[in-house]
């Protein structure tokens, strides 16, 4: 189940003069509709996005290479981000001049590509990324691409060495993948852990939905079929990971937390629980709630091989102010130079598909996860991923599903009542 990203990521680092070098070289050979389109007159280009993008550094250097330019992000959640979308392209006006499209809900905006700006037009390529990222941002004909694709979840699992070692499992990150090579492996793992661990009240996971949401991700068909008919009742694959994923809370394992609020971070900080599904972008948890007992974090492949959660577009509404020169930004923005910056700089993986070969990403470390090679973990994940078809309500069916696997986390139902209040649920969303 693709999901946002939170809008609460650390704070941005500051960008070398190594950085600040190729920027200026990679903007210089931009030009184009930009420039002509704020060639008269200074103008103030708007971006509305749903949570972080890590953008901040970036708008600054665009600034200093075209001076009569200045860029405004604003945020609103990722609910009321594209409900109002949704509501200005009706209107035909108050859109921004980028408007960010998260992946979960990009399906909901094909049938209205006519009303953004085809990048295929301005001298892009699908080639940039692979086709399961430009697919969902794609006119229904394919003609039009009306999506930039910029991150993508790569996933992997983020463990903690330290209560690894205490409950007598194996620590290295190879031996790790190795025992956990699919998810109900994970789960007798987890049994194993709860058994053995020490720790007092550390559990093996964090939250239901979080687990359940990484299964399903891996899955080629999940919410919806090729067609864009919605399957959860006849896919096996989604009753499958919500079952396992239900037995182990049954189990103990879950602590229950629901991801991305306070508490979760409570959990990263007091040491509740030893492992985490983590897709790319999830490190800035990590970064700002680091464990108070001093254990550390490693991360290994996820269980069952590849797979994405989240991940976004940069798109250009007809209707913006000043599409040429938005064109461009959004342009720049994607562009490699700027996406193998964003990972080695915020963690978040690169869509353009050509760094995932590239040294620097490729053989990058991060001292945050012991040291452990994130750029080529990331980058496998990456490669073996199985295209899922999206659907317009992807993530409502993923909060409804991950809602009911929460009352049973509660105590509130059974694993069966759970699950038809899922289905339930999906029906009135889906209609």
């Amino acid at each position: 189940m693709p999901t946002a990203r939170p809008g609460r990521r650390s704070a941005a680092l500051a960008v070398s003069a190594a950085l600040a070098v190729a920027l200026l070289a990679g903007g210089c050979s931009s030009g184009g509709p930009a420039a002509e389109d704020a060639a008269d007159a200074k103008i103030t280009l708007t971006v509305n996005l749903f949570s972080e993008f890590g953008y901040a550094d970036l708008y600054k250097q665009y600034e200093q290479l075209h001076p009569n330019i200045t860029i405004k992000e604003n945020r609103a959640d990722l609910g009321a981000h594209h409900q109002n979308l949704r509501a200005h392209l009706l209107a035909g006006s108050g859109t921004a001049d980028i408007e960010a499209i998260e992946i979960g809900q990009v399906a909901g905006f094909q049938p209205q590509a006519s009303k953004f700006v085809d990048f295929l037009q301005y001298g892009v390529s699908k080639d940039q990324w692979v086709p399961s990222k430009t697919a969902p941002a794609s006119s229904a004909d394919g003609k039009a691409l009306f999506g930039l694709g910029t991150d993508m979840g790569g996933l992997a699992l983020c463990y903690r060495s330290d209560l690894f070692k205490a409950a007598g499992l194996p620590t290295d990150r190879d031996q790790v993948s190795a025992l956990l090579a699919d998810w109900p492996a994970y789960t007798a793992a987890g049994k194993q852990f709860l058994a053995k661990s020490p720790t007092k009240g550390a559990k093996w996971f964090d939250s239901a939905g979080n687990l359940f949401s990484a299964i399903v991700a891996q899955s080629p068909t999940g919410f919806y079929d090729a067609s864009g008919k919605p399957v959860v009742q006849e896919n096996p694959a989604v009753k499958q990971a919500f079952d396992l994923v239900a037995g182990a809370v049954k189990d103990g394992q879950s602590a229950g937390i629901q991801a991305f609020t306070p508490a979760w971070d409570t959990g990263f900080q007091k040491s509740q629980f030893a492992t985490v599904a983590c897709p790319a972008w999830m490190s800035y948890e990590f970064k700002g709630n680091p464990p108070t007992d001093g254990g550390t974090w490693d991360i290994a492949r996820i269980p069952g091989g590849g797979g994405n959660w989240g991940g976004s577009y940069l798109t250009v509404p007809k209707s913006g102010k000043h599409t040429k020169a938005a064109v461009e930004l959004a342009k720049w923005l994607t562009a490699p130079e700027q996406e193998s910056w964003l990972f080695k700089n915020k963690g978040y993986f690169p869509s353009d598909q050509a760094l995932w070969s590239q040294p620097d990403i490729a053989g990058f470390t991060d001292p945050l996860f012991n040291g452990a090679p994130t750029g080529k973990i990331f980058s496998q994940s990456a490669k073996d991923l199985q295209p899922q078809p999206l659907g317009a309500h992807g993530a409502e069916i993923g909060t409804a599903v991950g809602n009911a696997l929460t009352s049973i986390e509660q105590g509130k139902a059974d694993p069966a009542t759970a699950w038809q209040k899922a289905l339930a649920d999906v029906a009135n969303i889906t209609g």
